[in-house]
């Protein structure tokens, strides 16, 4: 077994595209019209797990969005180049909520897509 996607509770699909794919890189894997829904899935550059980008449709998804990790940092994107990438989310739209520290597994810093999700942004140790 091996996990190849989750998905992401967003308002739309076009402004979530926007900032993941145009803004940050990330691939678009598939934009399939599915009648009011469309399948929608992204990867970061250069991996296989996809991030299924889902609209949110009712009150209950709606009121998720940005919280499906219960206001906990949940996703983790690594970098080689903490710096330039930094600077990419923030050109992006993601707001950086601290200043990068330094922690024994590497550089890392919380920051917010702009649709509420709290993530690391993360620079191993080599």
């Amino acid at each position: 077994m091996r996990l190849a996607a989750f998905s992401l509770l967003v308002p739309d699909y076009d402004p979530a595209l926007a900032f993941f794919c145009q803004g940050l890189g990330f691939t678009l894997c598939e934009d399939i019209p599915q009648g009011p829904k469309r399948w929608v899935s992204i990867s970061p550059p250069g991996q296989s797990l996809r991030v299924i980008l889902a609209r949110a449709d009712t009150p209950a998804q709606q009121a998720a969005v940005g919280q499906q990790g219960g206001g906990r940092v949940w996703l983790f994107l690594q970098t080689d180049d903490f710096a330039a990438d930094k600077a990419k989310i923030i050109a992006a739209g993601g707001i950086f909520e601290e200043t990068p520290r330094h922690e024994p597994y590497g550089t890392v810093a919380v920051w917010r897509d702009p649709f509420g999700n709290r993530w690391d942004l993360i620079q191993p140790n080599r």
